[in-house]
Order: structure tokens, then C-alpha cells, then sequence
């Protein structure tokens, strides 16, 4: 692209993100564009881009690139293990997940490459648009509120309810979940547990599609227990926002998790989350223990083990805390305060763009 005409500029940096761009990095290794530094960001692993290895040719790759040492992955050509092994610099999107990528566990048959430029290899925290996501300002909710004011959050927790028809009531906690439906994020762990959690008793709600095994499975649960929980298959942004603000503890059970931005909005709207402790959710959220309730760190809840029985003594703890009210009203204040915004991400980003055009 750089040769094209009607182009009157080179970049110093060529930022690329996943492996639909992964042979950016590479185009410029093999033509010598030593002034142009690239960046590879991976997002998620798991999608690698892999095609038959006779494409090479129709890439205008040439022949040395298909080769372990390039872009060849079992006998096929990878085009993100074409930006990891080509770019200058690499990013994923939190410190835990870049070096969970370099084990066997994560890295999805790359983790022996990330290991080689883990020298390289950063991990950013993505951020949130604090614009679209403020209890504050969001036109979405019934009542918007702040950290001064949470005693107004109710108002979103019954009007969640009700548009879902659920039994109006602040006696119990209501769980939010909004998530695609699928075994990464482990919301087959929450399945397993529902009816327990509705014996808390709690009440859920459920907005996400994907697996559609999980989708008429997490119907059926709404059917069957249409006093505890309700499930919405698909995506309604207002409905989302609503119950980041309504629900009282968001669940976020990922068997694994880049990054993950639900988290971050949960805390910016005073709904702590109950979450596995992998990428970003570990980067993120600080168990309540005693002692970190006590200093004032904790803002949420986190479990290590990606079961069943972990997740629901996870929940519980939440839940018996959501009741005492003092201590609870501490926990969402504690993570209203902290701030996920992209501030700090992008200036690490605007670090490591400078850093490299420094070498040009």
C-alpha cells in the first residue's frame, strides 16, 4: 500500500490489530521498508487466520517466507503468526494476558514464538469511552446516578425488573450478565450453578447470544424459574447499559479473557463483579478480602479455579456482602473512583510509538 499512487505520505508507524492485518508487518520486512516501524496488537488468539499454504504466491510473499522461522503453522499459512514473528513491537490488550500467551495453556501453538520476542511484547489495557458509559450522563437508564447518589441505583434495579419481568424487589440481589454465549466465557459454569444461586436466593438476568446449545439452555432456566431468572438472546445496547446500572453484582466467568470491558463498566456504575482471574479481569479487579476491603482496593470478587464450585462460593461471598449494606456501599464506591477510561492506555500507547520512531 505504501507504493500506491495518490499516496504523498509514509507513515512512521503502522499500527495493525489481529490477524486480519497480519501481513502488514510482513510486506514490510520483505521490502526493506527499514523507515516505517509496524506495531501487531493481538487481540485474541484464538483466531489466527490460517489458509492454504499455495496462497503464498498470490500473497506476493516470497518463497523463504514459508517457513517455521515465517509464516508457515502446521503445513498452512498463518497470518497472524505472520505479525507476531514480523513486527517491530508487539501489544495485547493487559499485562496478565500477554504473559498468559506464552504458555502452552493460552497461546493456542504460538506461545513457543511469544516466548522468542517476549522482549518485544507489551501488554496495554484497553480502555472505555467514558462518554458512552457514565451512570451520571447515560440516556439510557430510568435514573442516572454517581457515587453520591447510589441510593438512586434502585430506580434502574426496578425498572430492569420490571421490563423484564421479574418480581420487583430490593430483598434480594439481582445478578447481570452481558456476554456472548459461549465456553470462553464460562457461562456454562453459571448454568451449572443457577439453581443454587436462585436458592441464595438472588434473582439473574441474562442478555448475550452465540452457542446456540447455551442460548436455549439458558432459555429454558428463564422458563423454568420465571421468579429468578429472565433471558434475552441477542443484543440490545439500551438493555445492556440498563443492566450495568440495575443489576446489584455483575458475573463474569471467563475461562479465558483478553481484556474484557463489561468489568470496567460494572465498576464505573457501582455493580461489582464477580469474575475468573485471567487477563484483564485480573488486571482489573481486586478481591474483596478483609484486609483489602479494609484499605480500601477491593472492588470486587475473584475466583481461580474455572468450575463450578468455585464460581458459586464466588457468588456467594458476593451476595452476603451485597447484605451488609455498609460495606457494600464502600465496595461500589471503591471501584467508582478507578479509572479505566483509555487515558491511561493511550498514553502507554503514545510511549511506545515514540519509542520506536525514536529507532527510525
Amino acid at each position: 500500500a505504501l507504493g500506491l499512487p495518490g499516496i504523498e505520505w509514509v507513515p512512521h508507524i503502522l499500527h495493525c490489530n489481529d490477524w486480519h492485518t497480519g501481513l502488514a508487518p510482513a510486506y514490510l520486512r520483505f521490502a526493506g521498508a527499514v523507515h516505517v516501524k509496524s506495531v501487531f496488537t493481538i487481540h485474541n488468539i484464538a483466531y489466527q487466520g490460517i489458509f492454504p499454504g499455495d496462497m503464498l504466491e498470490e500473497l506476493a510473499l516470497p518463497p523463504r517466507a514459508f517457513a517455521m522461522d515465517g509464516v508457515e503453522f502446521h503445513g498452512e499459512l498463518s497470518f497472524l503468526k505472520a505479525g507476531i514473528r514480523y513486527a517491530d513491537a508487539l501489544t495485547t490488550v493487559s499485562p496478565t494476558h500477554a504473559r498468559e500467551i506464552q504458555r502452552e495453556e493460552y497461546g493456542f501453538g504460538l506461545d513457543g514464538l511469544l516466548r522468542q520476542r517476549a522482549v518485544v511484547l507489551t501488554g496495554i489495557l484497553n480502555g472505555y469511552d467514558a462518554r458512552q458509559w457514565d451512570p451520571a450522563t447515560d440516556t439510557h437508564l430510568a435514573q442516572r446516578y454517581d457515587g453520591t447518589t447510589l441510593d438512586d441505583k434502585v430506580t434502574d434495579k426496578s425498572a430492569l425488573q420490571r421490563r423484564l419481568r421479574l418480581p420487583v424487589t430490593d430483598d434480594v440481589p439481582l445478578l447481570g450478565v452481558v456476554s456472548r454465549l459461549t465456553h470462553q466465557k464460562g457461562l456454562d459454569l453459571l448454568l451449572a450453578v443457577a439453581r443454587e444461586v436462585g436458592e441464595l436466593p438472588a434473582q439473574l438476568a441474562v442478555l448475550g447470544s452465540g452457542d446456540k446449545a447455551l442460548e436455549r439452555k439458558f432459555s429454558v432456566l428463564a422458563r423454568t424459574y420465571p421468579q429468578r431468572c429472565a433471558a434475552v438472546i441477542g443484543f440490545d445496547e439500551v438493555l445492556a447499559h440498563l443492566i450495568e446500572a440495575g443489576a446489584d453484582i455483575f458475573v463474569m466467568p471467563s475461562r479465558f479473557e483478553p481484556c474484557g470491558l463489561n468489568q470496567m463498566y460494572s465498576l464505573r456504575y457501582g455493580t461489582p463483579p464477580v469474575v475468573r482471574a485471567t487477563g484483564g479481569l485480573a488486571d482489573t479487579i481486586v478481591d474483596c478480602s478483609e484486609a483489602a476491603l479494609a484499605v480500601g482496593t477491593a472492588n470486587g470478587f475473584v475466583f481461580t479455579e474455572p468450575t463450578p464450585p468455585a464460581l458459586l462460593a464466588a457468588l456467594k461471598r458476593a451476595v452476603s456482602l451485597w447484605h451488609a449494606r455498609g460495606q457494600w456501599r464502600q465496595l461500589q464506591q471503591n471501584g467508582m473512583r478507578v479509572d479505566y477510561s483509555w487515558r491511561g492506555g493511550a498514553q502507554r500507547y503514545r510511549d511506545l510509538y515514540r519509542a520506536l520512531a525514536a529507532t527510525i
